[in-house]
């Protein structure tokens, strides 16, 4: 295996986590914050958007099984890279999206990436995804860590987290763990 590390933020890390989660090739996926100077951040500190972090997911990938661009296209269709700071109804930096890189070659195809989406339209406003080192990495609480799966019948993720997945899946499909579907 050629496992790879990439972290990524694009709104709420339980609906990132969730999706990223059923991708073949996928290993491992850890919600946590990063990018901001606060050290040990909690939740709530990092939702009183003071502390400068992005909720992220880091996730472990096997790169023989799936490679850096189809990561990106999942990253880029899964949220709306056009919304500075903003998600859906999720507000503030910690929600910005971002693709903080752990090699020079991720940063390059992450630049590339942005820039072929750009020239072929996909959306209608400008990207403003973020493209930044990988800084350190602060694991966020357990409850967080697989809530989808943890808490199925909570009303955020019947609402927000099981739409997105269903969309994701229906676009996705040839890419999803086959023990899921």
């Amino acid at each position: 295996m050629n496992i790879q590390k990439i972290t990524l933020g694009n709104g709420c890390f339980w609906c990132t986590e969730a999706i990223f989660e059923t991708l073949k090739g996928v290993k491992k996926v850890t919600s946590g914050y990063m990018g901001g100077r606060t050290e040990n951040p909690t939740y709530e500190a990092v939702c009183s958007g003071t502390t400068g972090h992005a909720e992220v997911i880091e996730l472990e990938y096997d790169a023989d099984e799936l490679s850096f661009g189809e990561l990106l296209l999942v990253f880029f269709k899964t949220h709306n890279p056009t919304t500075l700071n903003r998600q859906g109804n999720d507000v503030g930096t910690q929600y910005r999206s971002v693709i903080f890189y752990h090699t020079q070659e991720q940063k390059e195809q992450s630049e590339v990436m942005i820039k072929r989406l750009t020239d072929e339209k996909v959306f209608d406003h400008l990207i403003v995804t973020e493209v930044t080192p990988a800084g350190r990495f602060y694991k966020a609480e357990n409850y967080h860590q697989n809530y989808f799966s943890n808490n199925p019948g909570n009303p955020y993720c019947a609402a927000v987290i099981q739409p997105k997945l269903y969309k994701f899946a229906k676009e996705f499909t040839e890419k999803i763990k086959s023990e899921l579907l």
